[in-house]
């Protein structure tokens, strides 16, 4: 397999998958019982941590279909290219782990295991394209 090809997929799917999720806080916010509290309590706690965790799942999803598109045409050494690609598909740790900390009380350490990991991915792939030969 093509290294980048499972950050395309995945991204694609996360993405899919915090689309959805978006749907669910437009009805909470508009159309559910209970719709004026959680417009109330839009900006703080609880309700400001499940709307972060529904952006970051779409820029890592993002970051990942470009990380794994930019892998595949570009001649990025194969042993950073692997690394960069499980390193952005560790970022998306970062999402999962707010909506766990949120909704089932996880510690907050995959939180910033995925914010270091897409850090690096993102990084080591600058780096690395810096340093080709055109």
């Amino acid at each position: 397999m093509r290294i980048g090809k499972a950050n395309i997929s995945a991204g694609l799917l996360f993405l899919a998958a915090f689309m959805i999720y978006g749907f669910v806080l437009i009805y909470l916010r508009h159309l559910a019982p209970g719709k004026e509290q959680w417009a109330a309590d839009y900006a703080v706690g609880t309700h400001l941590e499940l709307r972060l965790a529904h952006v970051h799942g779409a820029l890592f999803a993002f970051l990942n279909i470009v990380v794994g598109y930019l892998l595949i045409q570009l001649r990025v050494p194969a042993g950073t290219a692997k690394l960069v690609s499980w390193l952005a598909l560790a970022g998306m740790l970062m999402p999962l782990g707010i909506l766990g900390e949120v909704l089932l009380g996880t510690p907050m350490f995959l939180i910033l295991i995925g914010a270091a990991a897409m850090t690096a991915a993102v990084a080591i792939l600058g780096v690395a394209v810096a340093r080709l030969r055109e």
